[in-house]
């Protein structure tokens, strides 16, 4: 469906209700009348915070299935807040001047940061994707404290994850994490237990399409260089998992391209203005890797995450019944156990033997 705005005269396309809303706004800034304005983005919106100046109501209201758009009007303003499921929120203020803009939006966005919560297991993530253009959207996301996992990993594993989960700005020694390994040895709860770890200095944001990411300079350079407004955190980690035919030592053309974009993201002229990480998950063997991603300098953490010996695995197995006769992934043990656990409460035949 389409519409025309009678200030502009200009059509656009209604994809959603709140698109009505926010084009009632730009309309004005478009005809010259509100000519200041600014976009401000809050991950995580405290309790009770309106989003708005004191006293103002909104004059209308569109509510979708994960967001729910108010506008605000007063004299020499307008403002667009967007509040979504997640807990996140987007503002859009325009106004006559920056007088009256910068006033709005203090008194709008005013208590309106939640504050971290050390006891808190929950992380607000970013999460990336191309569609129309470079897109972000945040989710709080469960993130495990790595206390209460590092018995799933193996001991060399489990040390070399202690360093990592310590590291700080002033220890940095590289902007590379890589971890390598078979699926279903705990890469991915190991980068979300990163994200707990980090949350107090570093904004750890999932990369949905990372082969675009690394493909599309347009889509990188507005990933590497977004700021999020209202937070005091420098650095950024950008999460990009499977990313096994980008960093291979055989990498084709296309992918070499994308490789030395994020080698010049890391320690190239580019990645000297950022304070941006990367944390890559593959499943292929590092000799298969392109030497350039581990190399001393670039990457801060090389990690071979493997099966559990079987030492290890019976001993997190514990006192089951049953016993793991080799070394096994955690998925395997997780889905063994919970098989077990299974037959133990319906002693029809169940085949678990596959599991190991």
């Amino acid at each position: 469906m389409s519409t025309t705005d009678p200030p502009t005269g200009a059509a656009f396309h209604v994809h959603d209700l709140e698109d009505v809303l926010v084009h009632r706004a730009l309309a004005s800034f478009a005809a010259g009348e509100l000519p200041w304005a600014r976009e401000v983005q809050i991950d995580r919106v405290a309790d009770g915070a309106s989003l708005c100046p004191p006293g103002s109501a909104a004059a209308r209201t569109a509510t979708e299935s994960t967001v729910t758009t108010t506008l605000h009007e007063g004299e020499g303003w307008l403002l667009v807040v967007r509040r979504y499921e997640s807990g996140s929120a987007r503002l859009l203020a325009l106004a006559v001047d920056e007088e009256v803009g910068g006033r709005l939006v203090a008194e709008a966005t005013e208590g309106a940061v939640a504050t971290t919560d050390p006891d808190d297991a929950t992380v607000e993530l970013g999460f990336w994707y191309q569609d129309d253009g470079a897109n972000r959207r945040t989710s709080p996301v469960d993130t495990p404290r790595w206390a209460d996992i590092r018995g799933n990993y193996g001991s060399e594993v489990r040390t070399a994850l202690d360093r990592l989960m310590t590291v700080t700005p002033e220890s940095l020694s590289g902007r590379i994490v890589l971890l390598h390994g078979p699926p279903g040895t705990g890469k991915t709860t190991a980068l979300r237990s990163l994200a707990h770890a980090w949350r107090g200095w570093c904004q750890v944001d999932y990369v949905i399409d990372p082969d675009r990411l690394l493909g599309m300079a347009s889509y990188l350079m507005a990933a590497a260089l977004r700021r999020t407004p209202y937070d005091d955190r420098d650095w950024r980690l950008l999460l990009l998992e499977d990313c096994d035919e980008l960093i291979r030592t055989d990498a084709k053309a296309g992918t070499g391209q994308a490789l030395a974009r994020l080698l010049n993201l890391t320690d190239g002229l580019l990645g000297q203005g950022l304070h941006l990480l990367f944390a890559i998950t593959t499943n292929e063997p590092l000799a298969s890797l392109h030497p350039a991603i581990s190399r001393p300098g670039r990457c801060l953490a090389e990690i071979e995450v493997g099966p559990l010996t079987t030492s290890e695995a019976r001993e997190w197995w514990g006192d089951a019944p049953g016993t793991p006769v080799r070394g096994a992934t955690l998925a395997e043990l997780v889905a063994r156990r919970e098989a077990t656990d299974v037959v133990a409460a319906h002693p029809a035949p169940v085949a678990v033997g596959q599991y190991l």
